[in-house]
């Protein structure tokens, strides 16, 4: 007994150590054994058609400022398309777009009848695109001047089918999640540019990523659009590269409870998306992919169970002395460090920094975990909410 529990609680503990700080490891080693140079320029007299498409969703407050934005790009007018994808909007959204369109005539509305969720609004937009690359985007991430020609350089490549920003936070400082989200995010974009550099960055951002027009694929409502775009288009035989010059800025979570419900929702989303389409990938051709997927995004939804595993485990062999007994307290103190930042942010008070990073840690780990078994008992999210307004 005592030798399955301790294979167990090894198995388990790497397992919940191994995104965090083997995985980045291996990749550093992998990048610099097989580097993919590739050039990221186009020639003025070579930009693309470009297509940008921004999805809303009652977004009164800050679509005027993001088309403000949009317009504002060195991006050629003369190339560059803006569609807004509104998802029934029912505050005045539309008619705010409809407005800066007609004294522009550079802005088109695409409204769906009745609220389908973003990957509709999606579909109906990217069919009535005329660019070559459709840049997608969100309401409330503002793009540097020369984001779209950062981003779309990316395409003087042939092999490249979709390209990935760095979407920045603003105001990290401000919202209680944003200490823990920060050092999570910065995290995130350092995985994104090593995974280039090896093969594809797993996945893009919704806030700021473009794709080939030829290469998108319709999308079913309950898709995450994101995410299985670039699960396509790695399967069709093509690349996701990032490219950190790309940038744009959008506000944090705030505050761990609206942040909470938006990753719940897209790993809900992302899990099914492997389910789904995970087959198109074969180990033979989209090995190095496969295992960037399995190593960056699937053992990480499954941390708190590893966690609960091997806090069960190691409960068991305590008694045999040796590290057992420093794991244990661990494991059990980082717990309570967790629940201090979950009291400090429930009273409004700020938190010093280990306990925001272990709050942010856990609490995203639980919402990983309840986005799994949402799929598991059928609960399947398909609307979106921005977490700019709660309750909607």
């Amino acid at each position: 007994m005592v030798l399955v529990l301790t294979m167990i609680f090894a198995v388990t503990s790497f397992l919940v150590i191994y995104p965090y700080l083997i995985y980045p490891i291996l990749l550093r080693v992998l990048a610099k054994w097989s580097p993919m140079k590739r050039n990221m320029e186009y020639s003025s007299r070579e930009l693309p058609r470009l297509t940008i498409v921004i999805s809303a969703f009652n977004e009164e407050t800050i679509i005027g400022p993001k088309l403000a934005n949009a317009l504002e790009s060195d991006y050629p007018e003369d190339l560059l398309e803006i569609i807004v994808a509104s998802d029934a909007s029912s505050d005045d959204t539309d008619d705010i777009v409809r407005s800066i369109g007609d004294r522009t005539g550079r802005v088109k509305l695409v409204r769906q009848p009745e609220r389908r969720g973003k990957s509709a609004a999606l579909n109906q937009a990217v069919a009535s695109a005329a660019g070559q690359i459709i840049v997608f985007s969100d309401a409330n991430s503002m793009y540097e001047r020369n984001a779209l020609k950062e981003l779309v350089g990316c395409f003087s490549d042939p092999v490249v089918g979709y390209a990935v920003g760095a979407a920045l936070y603003s105001d990290v400082e401000k919202g209680r999640s944003g200490e823990g989200e920060g050092l999570y995010w910065q995290f995130e974009l350092a995985l994104k540019r090593m995974e280039s550099d090896v093969h594809s960055v797993v996945g893009g951002d919704g806030a700021i990523y473009a794709l080939r027009r030829e290469l998108f694929r319709t999308l079913e409502d309950d898709d995450i659009s994101d995410f299985v775009n670039p699960l396509q288009v790695v399967a069709a035989g093509y690349r996701g590269v990032f490219n950190p010059k790309a940038r744009c800025y959008e506000a944090s979570g705030e505050t761990l409870q609206r942040e909470f419900r938006r990753k719940r929702r897209i790993v809900n989303r992302a899990w099914r998306a492997v389910r789904r389409y995970g087959h198109l990938l074969k180990p033979g051709a989209h090995g190095r992919f496969i295992f960037m997927l399995v190593s960056h995004k699937v053992i990480r939804w499954y941390a708190l169970p590893l966690i609960f595993l091997a806090w069960l485990t190691n409960w068991g062999l305590v008694g045999q002395g040796g590290l057992y007994p420093w794991t244990w307290f661990l494991i059990n103190g980082s717990v309570a460090v967790a629940a201090l930042g979950a009291l400090l942010d429930r009273l409004g008070r700020p938190q010093p920094r280990v306990v925001s990073i272990l709050y942010y840690f856990y609490g995203i780990n639980l919402a990983g975990f309840l986005g799994l078994w949402d799929e598991w008992r059928g609960v399947r999210h398909v609307t979106w909410d921005h977490i700019r307004t709660a309750g909607r």
